[in-house]
């Protein structure tokens, strides 16, 4: 990294921002660059070249020279080393893979293991069976498939709720992500008093709006919008656990929900990348007492493979291979096939970590996430204790082992308070002091230690305190 590049030119005065406040700015973001100028190095020399959307996440022009991503380099446990070599208390969890932390052993075994075998793809996975049964047993699902990623398997459930219902419009939720096809990258907007449905990004075809219903998560009304479009929809996906709005947990409208979508012949979707196996063994569905018809996974059960899961009562998950049939008498498959496929499906090292982690799940059992959701409920409890006593606008809730920051009351409080405004300087503050995390929220593993935690809290304690000083919150 050249000298000229961490000596940074004096940024007007801009976005609001008074001299003293401008100053202290500036100051932060030479101490940022200093302490990790090799990602920054990597993100500017390789952005010709390499598109990458986490390059200009949370792009504003007054933090222009921290916008880049950290880059790893070595990882264990709760922690993470950046190829600057700063250590960091690690609350992404690889977005919540990571349940267990990073490189657990028993992991690491079955994929050494499985690495002497040779990576045979197009030959069946000696494990899949075996895989599947274990997914079944801790889930309660009847059937189960693997795919790559979870919009994969998000994409395959819509399209076996459309293939086992004949019909097309999907119903879904504001505030929930189901992935980035297009079929659910759709929002609502109010235009002339009406509410329409609309893509959500630049490029996403504007024809997926007719077969997309977007409601209020929790809203009695939602439900009664849903019946009203009964005789249309193929399928209700539901994100039950929000990643945003962990604190929005509608127990009554879920079985509400329930009821109505079995009454109707909706499918119901759970959507369980993030709860699946976190919250609870049997995921949201558990932890709420709903039964959805389908329902997604992912990440956890991976072990760090990269897989996605589809797994539903035999009714539906038949559309794939035409439900059972037996060899040595007149058997056949009975019922009309979807289409279904994906070369590296059921990967050997994917199908390896996820038998690890099944297996080490059933032994586990429930305690696993019990006390990992209790020691995370009282994490949360301290930093809302001192978020109360010491005057700073900013609320956490949780769910299990996902927590985030929520509004209070009204929601357009948090986006209108100076809290929100300097949401991203509270965290490159924290990842300047060693603390690794996403905007907003994150979650923990069981590799987290107290000391980990006191240090998080110490660290936020510091981040407040300096911006402060700098002018940044009151």
């Amino acid at each position: 990294m050249q000298t000229q590049e961490l000596n940074l030119p004096q940024l007007p005065n801009q976005n609001g921002l008074n001299n003293h406040q401008q100053q202290y700015l500036n100051d932060f973001i030479q101490r940022y660059n200093q302490k990790t100028p090799t990602s920054k190095k990597q993100a500017h020399t390789y952005r010709h070249v390499l598109a990458d959307v986490r390059g200009s996440a949370g792009f504003r022009t007054a933090i222009k020279e921290i916008v880049y991503p950290i880059v790893g380099k070595y990882a264990s446990g709760s922690r993470m080393w950046d190829i600057d070599g700063n250590e960091y208390v690690d609350l992404m969890m690889g977005f919540g893979v990571n349940l267990f932390g990073y490189n657990p052993a028993f992991i690491k075994e079955a994929l050494t293991e499985r690495l002497e075998q040779g990576i045979h793809i197009g030959p069946q996975s000696d494990l899949a069976g075996e895989v599947a049964e274990l997914f079944s047993e801790l889930t309660g699902m009847e059937r189960v498939t693997f795919s790559n990623t979870g919009t994969e398997a998000v994409i395959t459930a819509l399209r076996l709720a459309r293939a086992a219902t004949g019909r097309h419009k999907i119903a879904m939720f504001s505030g929930s992500y189901h992935g980035h096809s297009d079929a659910s990258l759709v929002k609502t907007r109010i235009q002339d008093e009406v509410t329409q449905v609309v893509p959500m990004f630049p490029g996403v075809s504007p024809t997926v709006v007719a077969d997309a219903l977007v409601l209020q998560y929790g809203n009695i009304q939602s439900l009664e919008t849903i019946k009203q479009h009964q005789t249309e929809l193929a399928a209700v996906i539901v994100e039950p656990v929000q990643n945003s709005r962990p604190d929005i947990q509608p127990k009554e409208f879920l079985h509400q929900l329930r009821k109505l979508t079995q009454d109707a012949g909706i499918v119901l979707i759970f959507d369980e990348m993030l709860t699946g196996f976190r919250i609870h063994p049997g995921g949201a569905q558990a932890w709420f007492g709903v039964q959805a018809d389908i329902a997604t996974y992912g990440k956890i059960v991976g072990g760090g493979m990269p897989i996605g899961a589809i797994a539903g009562k035999a009714e539906y998950m038949d559309r794939i291979d035409g439900g059972m049939w037996n060899f040595g008498d007149t058997s056949a498959p009975q019922v009309q096939t979807t289409f279904f496929a994906g070369t590296y499906c059921k990967h050997p090292l994917s199908m390896a970590a996820a038998k690890a982690v099944l297996k080490y799940l059933k032994t586990q059992g429930s305690s696993l996430q019990e006390e990992l959701n209790q020691r995370t409920s009282q994490f949360i409890q301290q930093l809302n204790s001192y978020f109360e006593e010491d005057g700073v606008p900013i609320k956490l809730s949780n769910c299990g082992s996902i927590f985030n920051v929520v509004p209070f009351g009204d929601p357009s409080n948090l986006a209108n308070s100076p809290a929100s405004a300097n949401m991203d300087l509270i965290y490159y503050h924290l990842i300047h002091k060693g603390v690794f995390l996403r905007p907003g929220g994150g979650l923990l593993s069981t590799a987290h230690t107290d000391e980990d935690l006191n240090f998080i809290i110490q660290a936020v304690k510091e981040s407040v305190k300096e911006l402060r000083n700098g002018g940044f919150l009151p």
